[in-house]
């Protein structure tokens, strides 16, 4: 008779995963018939070809999704089971804020490759009562004994690389600042009391949960780099070391005892403490020849996440557009980027041929977006850092964001051909060297509308997947996200790199959590109209641009913005189009593909890598009835779903 696991294996193969879930999991995690179901997922179609070779995360595919309508509330996030858990938390009359927060314990149960406790986060807040929009940074920071070097060398007398490399050694590790926000966030916003809102995830780690077939990618993607870790060998491999398959049962008792630490103790229990010191124990570690990193107790005690004030500007005089200010880049580019397109009428360039994919893009609208892009990432290089220790030119985002400013930099993008690469723009007399590209890992995404009306965009992450592969005995992940800063923190000419390394600093990041709100008359904040972000690395800033264009100038729905081809551009002469997408013909280099090849034609260095994004949008219309209808996309590319209630909440008797 087959083993269990070798059943579950098969089945794997033959079912579609959710069904799977169905299967591995008992009692309160299956999925009800009720309100919460997670929808039917249209059948896969494998990537045709392979991801970027920077990527964040292995790509997976396409797999159809529809789009979800709701009239009371909605999430959509990474996973089924996340997604489920915001829509129960939000059934018991929880805020967006208290889903986000279920919905997060989940994932770091679930998608442990992508985001956890052992990470950061940034996250939007819109409260529908007063309208007040906040900004949440929990992004880490450097330790306190951090040097500019620690990324590129051991020490100021060995030159030699952190072994086994920069990202899998100790120096990667940033103090984690995931919790911190989001506890203070809760006391902020939250409806429901703190323990409540981790009592799905212990239960999944405790009970288990089939591993997803992009889970078992991804394990088995990086197997011989978890093996060098005992505690993340234990977790997501065999006992000969192969890596575990989909459809296998994963239990994490240790996360689960975490979890009820925190549910019971708060924040507080994790940077101080016992399970501070197995933070600070795993990022020591030096056997098997690792390069320890410098954080100490005090780096975690002393932590601290920030309320920061939201970048928001208008576009198009009918929509303002609303994201995050540094450290990350991701509110900042955007902002530029969409900045520059107004200046282009952008709706006669909309998708040919429209589907429920999103149609096919059009040769100009994916050339602007794109030449648009190389000049917003060439200031990000020059300009953005921690404000913390480097200022903005000028003190502020107003000059890269103002109106005479970027219209200059539009000036510059020729319809008829690419620039290939970007300079900065003068904005600062001080000089500056520009960083050189770094490759910003994976992440994960929850977008939540409560009853209330309030929203969040949620984007965490541990940087690469499974982080620096380092697992504290707490049953969690570490990040190895200081390798956002410059290895080098210098240019050729001696002038430092505002994204160097310093002790206490938070990285550069791209993450892009955006709110978007209709225009009053006088300028000011109408009604909310969208809520969009993504994981993906540097790449994310495009993800999330194409979907605004997608709902704001084209008139796409969520679900087609969302699953429209990926496209865009770093600073450099490469395109990229996302060739796992059904409307993309990338076999033979794409020479059928009318938009492969008019982009070349143009001067683009076109590359059709299939993309990890894991885009997740809600869509505000308003019903035949004046009240609010909410559209929900989940990204194709990813295992994430959207899930809401079809009807209003009734009245009491």
């Amino acid at each position: 008779m087959p083993s269990l696991p070798a059943v579950r294996a098969a089945a794997a193969v033959l079912l579609p995963w959710p069904l799977l879930l169905l299967a591995a999991c008992a009692g309160p995690l299956a999925w009800r018939e009720d309100a919460c179901q997670a929808p039917a997922l249209a059948e896969a179609r494998a990537a045709a070809l392979p991801g970027a070779a920077d990527a964040p995360e292995i790509a997976t595919g396409y797999t159809r999704k529809t789009l979800v309508t709701a009239r009371r509330d909605l999430v959509v996030a990474a996973h089924p089971l996340a997604a489920q858990t915001g829509c129960r938390v939000l059934d018991r009359g929880g805020s967006a804020l208290d889903a986000a927060v279920a919905a997060q314990m989940v994932l770091n149960v679930v998608e442990p490759q992508s985001s956890g406790l052992g990470g950061g986060a940034f996250l939007l807040h819109y409260r529908a009562a007063d309208g007040r929009v906040t900004a949440w940074d929990g992004r880490e920071t450097a330790p306190a004994a951090a040097r500019e070097d620690d990324l590129r060398w051991i020490s100021a007398e060995d030159h030699g690389p952190p072994a086994p490399s920069a990202r899998a050694s100790g120096r990667s590790i940033g103090t984690p600042g995931v919790l911190h926000m989001l506890e203070a966030a809760h006391r902020d916003a939250g409806r429901l009391p703190w323990p409540a809102l981790f009592e799905s995830a212990i239960d999944v780690a405790r009970r288990g949960f089939a591993i997803s077939p992009r889970l078992a990618r991804s394990i088995a993607g990086s197997a011989s780099a978890l093996r060098l870790d005992a505690e993340a060998a234990a977790l997501f491999l065999q006992p000969d070391g192969s890596a575990k398959v989909a459809g296998t049962l994963l239990r994490n008792e240790r996360l689960a005892v975490t979890f009820e630490t925190l549910a019971g103790q708060g924040a507080g229990a994790f940077y101080r403490g016992r399970i501070a010191q197995g933070i600070v124990d795993e990022i020591v570690d030096a056997r098997g020849g690792r390069t320890p990193g410098r954080t100490a107790l005090a780096d975690l005690a002393d932590y601290r996440s920030e309320r920061r004030e939201a970048i928001c500007t208008g576009y198009r005089r009918r929509y303002v557009v609303c994201g995050m200010p540094p450290p990350s880049s991701g509110g900042l580019a955007v902002a530029q980027v969409l900045g520059m397109l107004q200046h282009f009428d952008m709706a006669a360039l909309a998708p040919r041929a429209p589907d429920a994919e999103g149609g096919r893009p059009t040769v100009a609208g994916v050339h602007l977006v794109a030449e648009a892009e190389r000049l917003a990432y060439a200031d990000r290089d020059a300009y953005v850092a921690d404000t913390g220790f480097v200022a903005l030119p000028g003190g502020s985002p107003a000059p890269m964001l103002d109106a005479a400013y970027l219209r200059q930099r539009a000036a510059l993008i020729d319809p008829a051909r690419s620039m290939g690469r970007a300079s900065a723009g003068a904005l600062d007399r001080q000089p500056r060297g520009a960083s050189s590209p770094i490759a910003e890992q994976g992440t994960t995404q929850v977008t939540i509308v409560d009853r209330f009306g309030d929203v969040v965009s949620l984007t965490s992450s541990i940087e690469a997947a499974f982080g620096a592969y380092r697992m504290t005995r707490d049953g969690f992940l570490l990040n190895n996200q200081l390798t956002d800063f410059s290895a080098v923190p210098v240019d050729e000419q001696g002038r430092p790199v505002a994204n160097r390394l310093q002790p206490g600093k938070r990285p550069r990041s791209s993450m892009a959590p955006t709110l978007v709100f209709r225009r009053n008359a006088d300028g000011s904040r109408g009604e909310f109209l969208l809520a969009t972000g993504s994981p993906g690395g540097a790449a994310i800033i495009q993800y999330v641009t194409k979907t605004l264009v997608g709902v704001l100038d084209w008139e796409l729905d969520a679900q087609q913005a969302t699953s429209m081809v990926d496209f865009g551009a770093a600073n450099g002469p490469t395109t990229w189009v996302g060739g796992e997408h059904p409307n993309v013909f990338a076999a033979d280099g794409g020479k059928d593909d009318a938009l492969l090849g008019g982009l070349r034609a143009l001067g683009h260095r076109v590359e059709a890598a299939a993309q990890s994004s894991g885009i997740a949008t809600i869509v505000r219309r308003n019903g035949v009835d004046g009240a609010p209808v909410y559209e929900g996309g989940a990204d194709p590319r990813r295992e994430g779903v959207a899930i809401g209630h079809p009807a209003p909440l009734r009245p009491r008797p």
